[in-house]
């Protein structure tokens, strides 16, 4: 059986790593994305994976990135868009925009547009790794998406994570008549470097001695694993949110179909890119995200 290609960004640490090096033993050719250049070839020299840097707070990176894996790769069975964090104080972007919804959010949307004919061609599987901080503290606003008017280190990243989850719902409406299948999942509190330089309240599990009741990476990265290897369709739902496996409840926000085509449509305006285009199905019923 022919390998196939995998890319995870954000694999340099954490269930990112974990989940290349289980994935690169089960026979899978695992491409390596991360923000550290010493890290993330440290991590593709261990697996004898192929790797790439890029920052995710520069889009020029994400669209350099995104020329690169296409000019290197024909065939992509899967993206795991698992790069992101919580952050300190409101910052914003060389491109203008506040840091915590561009790295978790703007950047992934746009790499998976770019790649996105290759992944319909491919009948790939889009993974969001999300959290549940998306219905802790997760309340979009489209009209405040920068969070000019409203900041929180906390409240920006369950509003990103959020958005991970309206964007795979409007990924898999706009897509997945075309081949792409996609799904978001929470990987539970798992023991990383996650939230190292946050001023957020989190950091006191991550970075205490809390930290030795969290899950493993590897426990953490269990559903990323079985969501790249699973059959969409029959083992999990495309457009849905999983924990653990299975089917999981989200921000009420997350059930609103209106609001996932109109992030859709200010994320695209955001990143200010000629992107690919596909007819939406009409808006029904949203894809059930919890049984």
């Amino acid at each position: 059986m022919t390998a196939r290609t995998i890319i995870i960004t954000g694999a340099s640490d954490g269930i990112g790593a974990a989940a290349a090096r289980k994935l690169s033993r089960d026979g899978d050719r695992v491409v390596i994305v991360g923000r550290s250049a010493e890290k993330t070839s440290a991590i593709a020299a261990e697996l004898g994976a192929d790797f790439f840097v890029a920052d995710f707070a520069d889009l020029s990176q994400v669209r350099a990135l995104a020329t690169d894996l296409l000019a290197r790769y024909p065939r992509i069975d899967v993206l795991a868009n698992n790069a992101g964090g919580i952050m300190g104080a409101r910052e914003t972007t060389m491109d203008g925009h506040e840091k915590t919804f561009q790295v978790n959010h703007l950047a992934p949307f746009l790499l998976t547009m770019l790649l996105v004919d290759r992944l319909a061609d491919s009948k790939a599987s889009v993974i969001q790794t999300s959290s549940a901080a998306n219905s802790l503290f997760g309340r979009i606003d489209l009209d405040d998406l920068d969070a000019e008017q409203t900041y929180s280190a906390n409240k920006a990243y369950g509003d990103a994570k959020l958005a991970n989850i309206l964007f795979t719902q409007e990924l898999h409406r706009r897509f997945n008549d075309e081949g792409i299948s996609a799904a978001a999942f929470h990987p539970g509190v798992v023991a990383t470097s996650f939230s190292a330089t946050s001023t957020s309240p989190m950091r006191f599990i991550y970075q205490t001695a809390l930290k030795r009741f969290l899950l493993t990476p590897e426990q953490g990265a269990d559903t990323l694993v079985w969501l790249a290897t699973a059959t969409p369709g029959s083992d999990w739902r495309s457009g849905a949110y999983y924990e653990k496996r299975k089917i999981a409840g989200a921000n009420t926000q997350a059930y609103d179909p209106e609001l996932a085509a109109g992030l859709w449509e200010r994320s695209s305006a955001m990143v200010a890119e000629p992107l690919p285009v596909a007819e939406p199905m009409p808006i029904a019923e949203p894809v059930p995200i919890a049984e």
